[in-house]
């Protein structure tokens, strides 16, 4: 995964108008924490932190200090109506340290016939990983599963230097027979008494 810098600035004010205001001007009010330091206020221009969001995960670059340090979004706060990001919480990372993250679980292929469904018990999986090599997603091929079969946490193949987050026996799809619909079944007990 590549690193997504932006630009920040540390902020001074606080408190609802203070937020307010930065939100006019196009930024979104954030914090940095995490290692022991101190809380970092800044300002992360809006557009770039929403285009930056748009990747699960993102590595961002910003500005502390006059140092460029790794952080990752741990917390984003959205508007209810328009989505747009009202606050951000950001975790300072350091390059080889391993994080924990969700990745989303991605499927290819086509289940077996007869109408089944496939049904997402995690939609993203838990996973441990160098904090500048994180994942995108994973991606499980369902090709010819039947009803009643279930795809494991441990079954799934992981990116080079990423291990699970989750015990291995935790079912992360599984596949639902079709039911069939009162009718369908009225006819059949009619079918069974002519």
């Amino acid at each position: 995964m590549s690193e997504i810098r932006l630009a920040a600035e540390t902020r001074t004010e606080f408190g609802k108008g203070a937020a307010r205001r930065a939100r006019r001007a196009g930024f979104v009010p954030g914090v940095v924490y995490g290692h022991g330091h101190t809380p970092v206020h800044l300002n992360l221009p809006s557009h770039d932190l929403m285009m930056a969001l748009k990747t699960p995960n993102a590595l961002l670059v910003v500005p502390i200090e006059g140092k460029d340090e790794f952080v990752l979004p741990k917390a984003v706060q959205r508007e209810a109506i328009k989505r747009t990001i009202e606050h951000v919480d950001l975790l300072l990372v350091k390059r080889g340290e391993t994080v924990t993250v969700e990745i989303p679980v991605l499927t290819e292929g086509e289940l077996a016939p007869g109408g089944n469904l496939l049904e997402h018990v995690l939609n993203n999986l838990p996973v441990e990983a160098e904090a500048t090599h994180l994942p995108e997603s994973v991606t499980v091929s369902v090709e010819g599963l039947e009803a009643g079969a279930s795809v494991l946490a441990g079954d799934i193949t992981l990116p080079k230097g990423t291990k699970l987050a989750v015990e291995a026996d935790t079912v992360v799809l599984q596949v639902i027979g079709a039911q069939a619909s009162q009718a369908d079944a009225d006819a059949e007990a009619a079918a069974a008494e002519a």
